[in-house]
Order: structure tokens, then C-alpha cells, then sequence
């Protein structure tokens, strides 16, 4: 559209706005503003509000109906036709007559509110004015970007896998697609009866007794957790209890979800191995029980393994009185082998878009549900719109968060069945442990459980090749954009490490491809601390080698393009080129730059 499109949109939008508030005026309705731009608020009395509500059901019309009267919100699509039907709507339900079709004035917009700057002045916004020039565009931004359509993307603990197609499909459905969040209940039985099946499948998988679909991320699913239990122990006569115990192995979103909840935080140290130093545990507990409010715990724990000591921590946490908030970020470890609820936890929020196969990344939706066992259950998130009695508040905007795309994963779950989600967690185990066994001998893996194995994933340490031959984590990172794979998380939960997860998704050829590579690049490390190769300038030091790059017609490094470019024979076939070289990653965060339009005064 670029901003002469956007404007010719806003101006319709208001435009359409401003014949309806005319129509209705006219009819001598009164319209509570004088000043808007797409919505109109028009006082109704109760008798009034029946009729018009009434007439509108019965030609197939939703507005929305308030204490005032009723509100009205136009868009793009809607059309001169539809703003006839909603004044005949008006003036035939409540008889009365719009008195002139003659509108003077189309503007209702204050001149303090009329925007005279400039905006989307950059030259993409203005380049592409067909279909085919758009089409063109997007594929050429889609090449330069690495998904699951080339190879596996290991992220350790965002678990990146596949969402079956088949699942996708009925989001498109216009019957699930163009429903308005505030549809009435009477127009959405067959939503809410998906919803209420769903939400009594995933209280079977985690063994709680009720779920809130409000929350739209992990991180506000956290955050609505900990508001339940804030709620519960405020009903209960216990809002003193403000302390949560956060392991130094917990998200990075679980302390701020806390504070933002209006918690206190106090860390708990994890031992040598990853695991929750229990001492540490033991003597926060005791020092802070009388204010106790809950543990925010990750299981498996953020260091990829299976606690041995979780249900010893939940218990301690409820003899102190407080709850047990569970990460629900790696439950695709749990499903189907164990649940939050037998562990002990109180409450939990499930990544959708992460173990329930809804898509992850690129800035979402995602949805984050929390479960809750039965005490907590009257103390989650409700919504005016289906809890008119409500005692508490909500978390989002919309009733059920971001509904549409819960399809994807009700979908997922019954097409694959109790044996089928089981099988799946079990596939992600296996597939870790076999990444594992593979590269132990080779490359340091880091925690490992009680039987010397790892959960859905594990974390290998490069820290000594930083000593033997000058090579950080992100070199390696880098160069495993050369053998066609994104990097895995690195430098976290331990600085100079690498996270890997590689799902259930993955084959075993898959597997063996990633690990080849970090082989490898295990051997390019050795030709450097052998001396074989250059110090700085080697292919991990330059990599990632771009195709503009290897194409040129000078090559000057001490190494062939060949070893650049196709450093195994599998590469060959699949081969992914990076669309840009190294660069400087952490520029931005060391030179700031004042995006400010008027000068401060320095004071």
C-alpha cells in the first residue's frame, strides 16, 4: 500500500465513519462523540437497546452492547452498502427517519489529531505496487532466511519442529477464521465445546484440575501464574507471602515475571552438575518461610536434565506454605511420562507454540495457557466477557487469548492420541541422547542426570578451545552456517557453551548430518592448536563465506574455496548459503544512538 495506500484506507475507514454518525444524527439518535475516526458510541435506552439488538439478529448483525447503548467500529472492508444497513437498522428498529441524505461535512477528525508528518518514507514502502513485485520481494527476503525447509534448526530450549500441515488447515477455515474474539457464546457453541475438549485433554496431560487460555506467550503465561497465586493467597488471608525462590538455572523471563507480579526475588544457587543446590534451597526456605510464596522450578531443569530432587523441592515449598510454579518451557520432556500435577506443582503454563506444535518464531502468536491443581482453580485469570461475577482480572485483551490458533494444537494432540504424544516425548529423549552419544567423546557434555543421561536436550562446553586455539563459541556457531545448519542457543544458561535440542521431529540421517558437521568443525579446531592452520585467519574465524564471497574473482585465503564451501560431501546436496558474512554482533549494544527529533537541554 505505502503510506499513499494507508491514508487512501483511513480516509475510506473515516470517511464511512463519519456517513454513519450523519445518518444516525440525522434520525436524531445521539452519538455520545463529536470527534472520532472509526468508532461511534451511541447512547440507547434498555427498551431501545432490546429492539435494535433484536432487528440486528435477525438480519445476521453483531454490534457491541454496553451500559450506554451500543458501539459501533468500521474497517477497511467495510462497504457503502453495509453503513445503509446499519442506519436502516437503527431508524426501522426504533422508527424513526434519517431526515437528510445530504452529509456536509466528512471530517470529524480534530486539527489537533490530523498527523502532517511525513511517514514510510523509506524506498521499500513505495517499490512494490503489484502482486507479482510483492510476491517477488517476499520470496527474496524467505532466501535469505534458514527454516525447517533446509535443515534441522536445533535451538536448545525453543524446540523449533515441525507443525504437520495437516494441523495448520483448519485455522483457514472462515468458521474458525473470521470469528470475532467477543462473538456472542450463542453464534460460537462449536468453538467453545473445541475449547472446553481441549482444555480437559491438556488437565489429563498435566493432572491439574482447570486451565485459563488467556495468556499469549510463555512469558505472560508465567506472569498470570504467579497473579493466581498472588490472588489465592490475598483470599485467603496471606498476602504478606510475597517471596519467590528463583533457581539461577530458571529462564530468564522467570524473575521479571515475578517482579512484574509484584513479587520479591531471592536466587537459589545450582550446584556443579546444574541441579538446584538443595543446602542453598534449604536455607532460603527456612530464612524467608513466614513470607514464602512460591518456587518458580523448570523441569526438566533449563540445564537439560531430569532433577532427581524435584519432588523433595516441591514438598519443602509446601511444608513453608508457598506454591510450586512450574516452567512449563521444556513439557515436551513431560508429556505422556510424567505431569506437573504428580510432580506437585500448583501451576504450570504450557508453550502451545513450542511442545503443542503451534509455530514458533517470527514474533508469533504464541499462546501460553496455564493449568492450575483444584485450590487454585477459582483464582485464575477471568475475562468480563464470559465472568461477569468475576473476582479477578485478566491478562489479555480477549477472553481466550488468541483462540484461532489453539485449532492447531487440539489438532495435533488428537491426531496422534495418548500412544502418539507419549511416543513423541520419548523421540525427543532418545533423539538428545543419541546426539549425545555421538559427540561425548569428542566434545565435553556438560550435565548429565544420575544415569549419565540427558533430557530432550543437552548442553556441550567449548570454553577450552579458547585456550587451545583462540576459537569462541560463536566462531563455531558461525561456521555451522558453512554445513548448512542454524547454530543452537549458545553462551546459554552457561556462557561459552551450546544448548542443542534436536525434537522429536528429527531422523536419525538428520541427526547424523548435524553431527558430521560438528565433527568437523572438531577437526578444523585441531589443525589450528596443531598449527596447520592459521590462528586468526581460518575458516571458522571467517566463516560464515557467503557466495559473493567465493564467487569473486580473487581468493586470498590460506585455505580452498572448496574447504570454505563444501566442507563434507553432504553439503553438496543441500547446500544453504548465508546472505551476509561476519559481522560486528555486539556494535549496537556498545555504540548507542540517540533517535531523538528535538535537543534536550542538559540540565
Amino acid at each position: 500500500h505505502g503510506p499513499e495506500g494507508l491514508q487512501t484506507i483511513a480516509t475510506k475507514v473515516h470517511t464511512l465513519t463519519a456517513i454513519l454518525y450523519n445518518g444516525l444524527s440525522n434520525a436524531g439518535l445521539k452519538v455520545r462523540h463529536q470527534s472520532f475516526f472509526d468508532t461511534l458510541s451511541i447512547n440507547l435506552t434498555a427498551e431501545e437497546k432490546e429492539k435494535v439488538e433484536r432487528s440486528a439478529l435477525s438480519k445476521k448483525m453483531n454490534l457491541w452492547y454496553t451500559s450506554f447503548g451500543a458501539q459501533i467500529s468500521i474497517d477497511e472492508t467495510t462497504s457503502e452498502d453495509d453503513i445503509l444497513n446499519l442506519i436502516n437498522l437503527f431508524t426501522l428498529a426504533l422508527v424513526k427517519t434519517d431526515n437528510s441524505r445530504e452529509y456536509k461535512d466528512l471530517n470529524y477528525i480534530t486539527s489537533a489529531l490530523s498527523r502532517e508528518s511525513k511517514f514510510l518514507e523509506n524506498k521499500e514502502f513505495s517499490l512494490y505496487r503489484t502482486e507479482t513485485e510483492m510476491m517477488r520481494y517476499i520470496k527474496s527476503l524467505e532466501n535469505k532466511d534458514l527454516s525447517l525447509c533446509h535443515s534441522m534448526i536445533a535451538l536448545g530450549s525453543c524446540t523449533m519442529k515441525l507443525n504437520p500441515a495437516s494441523t495448520m488447515y483448519p485455522v483457514s477455515l472462515p468458521q474458525f477464521a473470521n470469528l470475532h474474539p467477543f462473538s456472542p457464546k450463542a453464534q460460537t457453541k462449536g468453538y467453545l465445546k473445541m475449547l472446553e475438549e481441549f482444555s480437559t485433554i491438556l488437565c489429563e496431560i498435566t493432572q491439574f484440575a482447570a486451565f485459563s487460555f488467556q495468556p499469549n506467550s510463555g512469558a505472560q503465561g508465567e506472569y498470570a501464574g504467579l497473579l493466581t497465586i498472588k490472588n489465592y493467597f490475598e483470599q485467603t488471608g496471606q498476602s504478606h507471602r510475597n517471596i519467590t525462590l528463583v533457581p539461577m538455572s530458571a529462564h530468564g523471563t522467570n524473575p521479571a515475571s515475578a517482579v512484574m507480579a509484584g513479587m520479591k526475588v531471592v536466587a537459589i544457587k545450582c550446584d556443579t552438575e546444574g541441579n538446584i543446590d538443595m543446602s542453598d534451597l534449604d536455607s532460603k526456605i527456612e530464612k524467608n518461610k513466614d513470607n514464602l510464596a512460591a518456587i518458580m522450578i523448570t523441569y526438566p531443569s533449563t540445564h537439560g536434565v531430569f532433577e532427581t530432587t524435584i519432588t523433595d523441592i516441591c514438598k519443602k515449598i509446601h511444608e513453608a506454605g508457598g506454591q510450586v510454579y512450574m516452567d512449563g518451557a521444556n513439557m515436551n520432556a513431560q508429556v505422556g511420562l510424567t505431569s506437573p500435577g504428580f510432580i506437585g506443582a500448583d501451576v504450570c503454563h504450557l508453550n502451545l507454540h513450542k511442545t503443542f506444535s503451534i509455530p514458533h518464531g517470527g514474533g508469533g502468536p504464541g499462546m501460553g495457557p496455564i493449568g492450575v491443581a483444584e485450590h487454585l482453580a477459582p483464582h485464575l485469570p477471568q475475562h468480563s466477557f464470559t465472568d461477569k461475577d468475576g473476582i479477578n482480572g485478566s491478562v489479555s485483551s480477549a477472553p481466550y487469548g488468541s483462540p484461532s490458533i489453539i485449532l492447531i494444537s487440539y489438532g495435533y494432540v488428537k491426531l496422534l492420541g495418548k500412544s502418539g504424544i507419549r511416543n513423541a516425548t520419548k523421540a525427543a529423549i532418545f533423539n538428545a541422547n543419541y546426539i549425545k552419544a555421538r559427540l561425548e567423546e569428542t566434545y565435553t557434555v556438560l550435565f548429565k542426570g544420575d544415569g549419565g543421561h540427558v533430557a530432550h536436550e543437552l548442553i556441550i562446553d567449548f570454553r577450552e578451545f579458547k585456550k587451545s586455539a583462540g576459537v569462541e563459541v560463536e566462531d563455531i556457531a558461525k561456521r555451522l552456517m558453512d554445513y548448512g545448519f542454524h547454530a543452537p542457543t549458545i553462551s546459554w544458561p552457561v556462557p561459552g557453551t551450546i544448548m542443542i535440542e534436536p525434537t522429536e521431529s528429527e531422523s536419525k540421517s538428520e541427526l547424523d548430518y548435524f553431527c558430521d558437521a560438528l565433527l568437523e568443525i572438531h577437526k578444523e579446531i585441531k589443525e589450528i592448536e596443531s598449527g596447520a592452520a592459521d590462528k586468526d585467519n581460518n575458516v571458522l574465524k571467517n566463516a560464515p563465506h557467503t557466495l559473493a564471497e567465493l564467487s569473486a574473482d580473487t581468493w586470498v585465503q590460506p585455505y580452498t574455496r572448496s574447504k570454505a564451501a563444501y566442507p563434507l560431501d553432504f553439503v553438496r546436496t543441500r547446500k544453504f548459503w548465508p546472505s551476509v558474512a561476519r559481522i560486528d554482533q555486539a556494535y549496537g549494544d556498545r555504540n548507542l544512538v540517540c533517535s531523538c527529533t528535538v535537543e534536550l537541554e542538559l540540565a
